[in-house]
């Protein structure tokens, strides 16, 4: 039923809006056009909001209401230019003179539909049974304001009876019956509204609110048109902003109120409003007082209005703001306090910024609220304490600083997506600072770690050069030693050639197991310098190489521990990409920059290589941590690998 009532409103409203088009030629007022299209435009945008909300909603009142809302200007607009039209062409006066008779009363009517909206909405039924009587009401006070100002013997044109002097008195009391009723309404979306207890409700409420705040802002638009123009002529625009801001506001209220943070808007609105009362006041009163003191023309008494409006609400805004905050946006204002106490209390001592977390569960009363920290080296999210996030299904909202991610903030009922990132970038300093709290103590752990690796490694190669020396070179030594012995014993009939010659093998030997060893510790292929050392490693491998290097790295003298260390990334790279990766073909390249030296190798295989304690890549990125360097490794599965070490050069 709803619906077909919003439909049939509908094609009332195209069939006034047409009526009033043909009205404006037959008036001959200039202007005329304008005026009607003004009315068919304000009211279409109701009448179309009307029908989205009764065609999504078809059994909520509210959708026929909001056509009801643009049908009235429309029916105005057209009951002004049949006036016209009936003073310029008397054979129109016969057709519809009741129009003629009841038009100056019919104002009243302009009030009908937004007071029935408001005691309908949102869910289209009346708060209560007593409601009726306002409802009724609504209806009756109009109908008799009507047909009693119709019936003024004063009144010139057409009349459809003449009352007595006295029957307008009636009509007049019934103005304050209007405001009264008026005021009802508004007093019960304010029941509603407490009474209310669930958050959809309230916040459709506040939508409604919202919009209905273009109320009070169309009285202070009619205040400025005085103080500048002289007269009301501003008025007619704060109107039309009503008539386009209400029916806007209950369709978003009806079908999308989680559209945009209602609170937010709602406290800007009243904070706006009150700063735009308050500053007309103080100007009408510096005027009026300048005026009086230089002159009404006086532009040295516009400038001085103008200083002491800027003087008086400069100090008022930033308490008007906490104010207003306080009792329409309790969250917002409880939060960003409670970042600022926070703040204070951790530059004072008092407090760890840890304690984000916790403060902001409090202030914005949702226990699930979680804080989460972006960590370089680490994959995931972790919170205060260094731990993954276990963050679910939650929403969040990430923290930024510089345009760059630094944490999220993961909610459930903290308040809207809007609200919580105003409270992530108010809360972007203190995310910082735990951020590089825990970034410190990963890489005092890392350093730890990386020491007691580097300890262990060294440890296992001093074993193996023990171990190596032992079983290789310094057994053929003692041999070659008690050979000689035994043979300077039995001198007389030992073979002094063959001895010889066994020695020298012996020795022989034990110089190429000692060079192995040697090689191991440092290649003797750096002495002629990293690009002599890179090149001879490219050619003993037995996968084809690309081998990339600056022009003047052959020339330029580098320390020896970067050579030493980009030399043992390139050659363990290298091998992992031959032996584990199974590539096909291997680039390694060479890169000097200004303070750095880039060594990057790059292999056509399996991919998947890990940073595993233990493993040879973790030793090589031990190593190049030692020499104040970096190592970055990116494998996935599938897709070769990449190993990237970048070293620091002195410039």
């Amino acid at each position: 039923m709803p619906r077909v009532l919003a439909y049939t409103a509908a094609v009332v409203a195209v069939l006034l809006a047409a009526a009033g088009a043909g009205l404006a030629v037959a008036s001959g007022e200039p202007g005329a056009g304008w005026y009607v299209a003004g009315g068919a435009v304000l009211g279409a945008a109701s009448v179309a909001l009307g029908l989205l909300v009764a065609h999504r909603r078809p059994r909520n009142a509210v959708g026929p209401l909001l056509v009801l809302v643009g049908l009235v200007p429309i029916w105005l607009t057209g009951s002004d230019l049949y006036e016209a039209a009936a003073a310029n062409s008397p054979a129109l006066r016969p057709v519809l003179e009741p129009v003629l008779a009841l038009h100056d009363g019919d104002w009243m009517w302009l009030y009908v539909p937004p007071a029935l909206l408001a005691l309908h909405f949102p869910d289209g039924r009346l708060p209560g049974p007593r409601w009726r009587w306002v409802a009724a009401g609504l209806i009756a006070v109009p109908a008799a304001f009507t047909l009693l100002v119709a019936g003024d013997p004063a009144a010139e044109g057409p009349r459809l009876y003449t009352l007595p002097g006295w029957a307008l008195w009636p009509a007049l009391a019934l103005l304050p019956v209007l405001l009264g009723l008026l005021v009802a309404t508004a007093a019960s979306m304010v029941q509603r509204y407490r009474r209310a207890d669930d958050p959809v409700r309230r916040a459709q409420v506040r939508w409604f609110a919202l919009g209905a705040l273009f109320v009070p802002a169309t009285l202070l638009t009619c205040w400025l048109s005085y103080l500048l123009l002289s007269g009301p002529d501003l008025v007619l625009a704060g109107l039309a902003a009503t008539y386009l801001a209400v029916p806007a506001a209950t369709a978003v209220a009806v079908l999308r109120h989680d559209l945009y943070d209602v609170d937010r808007a709602l406290s800007g609105a009243i904070r706006y409003g009150i700063l735009s009362a308050a500053l007309l006041a103080f100007w009408t009163a510096a005027t009026v007082v300048g005026g009086l003191a230089l002159g009404r023309q006086s532009v040295p008494a516009a400038v001085a209005a103008t200083t002491a409006c800027a003087l008086a609400l400069a100090p008022l805004r930033t308490r008007l703001r906490r104010w207003v905050d306080r009792r329409f946006y309790p969250r917002r204002e409880a939060a960003l306090s409670a970042i600022d106490e926070l703040r204070r209390r951790t530059h004072d001592g008092a407090a760890r910024p840890e304690e984000l977390g916790a403060v902001l569960r409090t202030a914005l009363r949702d226990e699930h609220l979680r804080v989460g920290y972006r960590v370089p080296g680490v994959a995931a999210v972790v919170d205060a304490d260094g731990h993954p996030l276990a963050r679910g299904d939650d929403p969040a909202v990430p923290v930024l600083l510089g345009g760059t991610e630094i944490g999220v903030l993961t909610y459930r009922s903290a308040g809207s997506r809007e609200l919580l990132r105003e409270v992530a970038a108010a809360a972007a300093l203190l995310v910082e600072v735990v951020r590089l709290r825990l970034e410190l103590g990963v890489a005092l752990r890392e350093v730890a770690s990386s020491r007691s690796r580097l300890l262990t490694v060294s440890y296992e190669e001093r074993r193996r050069l023990e171990r190596d020396l032992h079983d290789g070179a310094q057994q053929r030594l003692v041999s070659l030693g008690m050979a000689l012995r035994l043979g300077q014993r039995h001198l007389d009939t030992t073979d002094v050639d063959a001895l010889i010659d066994s020695a020298v093998a012996e020795l022989g030997a034990a110089v190429a197991e000692l060079r192995q060893i040697a090689h191991g510790l440092r290649p003797s292929s750096l002495d002629d310098g990293l690009a002599n050392a890179l090149t001879m490693l490219a050619g003993r491998v037995p996968a084809a190489v690309e081998l990339e290097l600056p022009p003047d790295l052959r020339a330029e003298a580098l320390p020896d521990v970067v050579t030493t260390t980009a030399y043992y990334v390139a050659s363990e790279a290298v091998a992992n990409a031959v032996k584990h990766a199974r590539a096909a073909s291997i680039g390694l390249r060479v890169e000097r920059g200004a303070d750095r030296l880039t060594v990057r190798i790059r292999d056509d295989g399996c991919g998947g290589a890990l940073l595993r304690p233990g493993a040879g890549l973790a030793g090589l990125a031990d190593r190049v941590a030692a020499a104040g360097g970096g190592l970055v490794l990116t494998s996935p599965a599938g897709r070769g690998t990449v190993v990237e070490a970048h070293l620091p050069v002195a410039g």
